[in-house]
């Protein structure tokens, strides 16, 4: 038997009556009220899109404020992500930590990215001639649309950035010689974690996005 075997049998995780582990099932109850947190955001988001759909009498065209195609990249790129956290995961069970490093790197990599076109995509919005939307207003007219939109989105993206500094906290931790596969339970969390966030965004972005190319 390996070291890296012996020292996961040594800490081996503590099991509910399930038989799955503690960590397991708190990540899974977390991720759980995160499920309504999020569906209480995304349903004022869509009551008050609907009863707000005009700005200064004039209906408010959401395509004319998006930029899908930005918008689709950086959809496939968070989703791209989930295959080297998946990845990653696998690695640490099986004790191949530098291949571990490289899923992480990857998920870091990608989760920035798609960070970077929110960033770019709020600043666009906010001062782009004749779009200009705030929290509080569109076009400099008042309306609801903005600070749904916002705070939506905008947990969501803070989400994702808890998530990446999550992993840049495992990616330098394999880097101090004490990562082993007695880490497997705990990368597999983050890994949890990292999965929701791509599923909820699953939901967000043609609720969001696509939702007036559909009607």
């Amino acid at each position: 038997m390996s070291d890296a075997a012996a020292h996961a049998l040594d800490h081996h995780e503590p099991v509910t009556s399930t038989g799955i582990p503690n960590k397991k099932v708190l990540m899974w109850a977390f991720l759980g009220s995160d499920c309504m947190f999020f569906g209480t955001l995304i349903s004022t988001h869509l009551i008050y899109r609907k009863i707000s759909a005009t700005v200064g009498g004039n209906f408010l065209d959401i395509r004319d404020v998006f930029d899908i195609e930005l918008t689709s990249f950086s959809t496939f790129i968070l989703l791209a992500s989930s295959l080297f956290m998946a990845l990653a995961v696998s690695a640490i069970h099986k004790g191949n930590l530098t291949s571990t490093r490289w899923m992480l790197f990857g998920t870091i990599i990608f989760g920035a990215i798609f960070l970077a076109c929110q960033v770019y995509e709020f600043t666009h919005f906010v001062y782009a001639p004749g779009n200009e939307l705030t929290l509080s207003s569109y076009r400099g007219e008042p309306h609801v649309f903005g600070s749904t939109f916002y705070v939506l989105t905008g947990t969501h993206g803070t989400h994702v950035a808890i998530g990446v500094f999550w992993l840049i906290g495992w990616l330098v931790y394999s880097f101090t010689g004490k990562m082993s596969t007695s880490d497997a339970m705990d990368v597999e969390c983050c890994g949890l974690y990292w999965h929701f966030v791509d599923i909820v965004w699953i939901i967000i972005f043609p609720v969001v996005y696509l939702m007036e190319y559909a009607f």
